[in-house]
């Protein structure tokens, strides 16, 4: 699978995708990451990707140039099968474990990370499949959102994970699942005891236990 991001900021990324399940992914060659900075897309000399609004208003807003010609670079335009490009917004469809199925199930995904105080509307209506927000309060930019939401579709594809069952019976693995408690050494501690239950062996009670907590 092929995950591309476009930012200003590609930097944020470096250290995340040098750790844990994102480093395993990329080193068993399952996922591929591909950073784009929209600055590179940009015409002047600045290399400006944002301006003030048309009608006035506070803040800048990001400016589709730039955006529409990184995702020319890429090959990928909206309507693809298989393929699908997304927008960061804190007015797109709320992010969820069935939307992270989804994704995982592409061959490329593309994230598109908003920032200031928006994205010129016509990158929504022309250039992306789906708005996507990862909760109800408002970031600094999409960054932190393409990032969580990279880790949660990179870990449901087979082969991320060192234990393919480890994201089949886990919390939201279906609408509205919580995973179970779990516990581990040392059996007491500070007079925090592990319930005897785990201890015993019985492999059927202790089914039964973690369905009901």
């Amino acid at each position: 699978m092929k995950i591309n991001i476009l930012t200003i900021f590609p930097k944020f990324f470096e250290t995340p995708l040098e750790t844990s399940i994102l480093k395993r992914a990329i080193g068993k060659e399952i996922v591929e990451f591909k950073i784009l900075n929209l600055r590179d897309f940009a015409e002047d000399k600045h290399q400006t990707t944002d301006e003030r609004p048309f009608g006035g208003g506070p803040g800048m807003v990001m400016m589709i140039e730039p955006i529409h010609k990184a995702l020319q670079s890429l090959g990928v335009a909206k309507g693809q099968i298989n393929k699908k490009i997304i927008l960061t917004s804190a007015k797109g469809f709320l992010f969820t474990q069935e939307t992270a199925r989804n994704f995982a199930a592409l061959d490329e995904l593309t994230i598109i990370c908003g920032h200031y105080e928006g994205v010129d509307e016509r990158v929504a209506l022309n250039l992306v499949d789906e708005e996507v927000r990862i909760g109800d309060y408002v970031l600094t930019g999409g960054e932190a959102a393409a990032l969580v939401m990279s880790d949660a579709v990179t870990r449901l594809i087979p082969g991320v994970l060192g234990n393919e069952l480890s994201n089949q019976d886990e919390s939201h693995s279906e609408v509205g699942k919580m995973g179970h408690p779990q516990y581990t050494k040392p059996v007491d501690y500070n007079g925090w005891s592990v319930p005897e239950i785990l201890l015993s062996g019985h492999h059927e009670k202790i089914k039964n236990w973690r369905e009901e907590n």
